[in-house]
């Protein structure tokens, strides 16, 4: 059995620095990814579209360990590309017309084969409600800044505002979508010890 410790292997990109904001240069990656629309605090729709991102995950998972490649890896954090259809009105305090994108990446060795093959037995064991929207693609952000939030979401306003005035400082333009990278389970941990990375975009 060979094991691989994914957030190792990808440390750069799932994590920051708390108290400065880096740039980094993230490579494309595969993503198993969900769209829709609506504030996630209240959003069945998003809450739908979680249930079935780790249904299938974890399927694909266990399919790999007992499978001819034999590999065991690591569970990655849920991730989120969050935004509006004008950008100069996303807003942290009304979410009910927010857009996003719930994702979890996947090892270079996960194929849509093997994806179409864990989606036919979530089906048959389950079949959550989101599981027809479920894609598998390639995400590409190339250069990005990015900082550790630790504390609940809705105190994420002045971290933002850092990492935006780190790309004008920088001479740079904001470009894509907010992403936020969950490294907690906020179903366990102090909301004031939650910790997200949050990263932008930036030409």
């Amino acid at each position: 059995m060979n094991k691989i410790d994914l957030k190792k292997e990808f440390r750069h990109f799932y994590h920051a620095p708390a108290k400065e904001v880096v740039a980094i240069d993230v490579p494309p990656m595969n993503f198993l990814m969900i769209d829709g629309k609506g504030d996630p605090n209240t959003s069945k729709e998003y809450a739908d579209a979680i249930e079935a991102l780790f249904a299938v995950y974890y399927t694909l998972k266990f399919m790999v360990k007992k499978g001819n490649l034999a590999i065991d890896y690591g569970v990655m954090p849920l991730e989120g590309l969050w935004w509006v259809d004008d950008m100069s009105n996303f807003s942290q305090e009304d979410k009910s017309n927010w857009q996003w994108r719930a994702m979890i990446m996947q090892p270079s060795f996960v194929t849509q084969e093997m994806l179409d093959r864990a989606l036919d037995e979530v089906k048959k064991k389950k079949n959550p409600a989101a599981i027809t929207r479920l894609q598998f693609e390639t995400f590409s952000e190339g250069l990005c800044a990015q900082i550790m939030h630790i504390g609940p979401f809705s105190e994420e306003g002045p971290t933002i505002e850092k990492v935006h005035h780190f790309i004008d400082s920088c001479n740079r333009q904001r470009i894509g979508r907010h992403h936020e990278i969950y490294l907690s389970d906020i179903r366990k941990a102090d909301p004031a010890k939650w910790k997200t990375i949050i990263r932008q975009p930036m030409k």
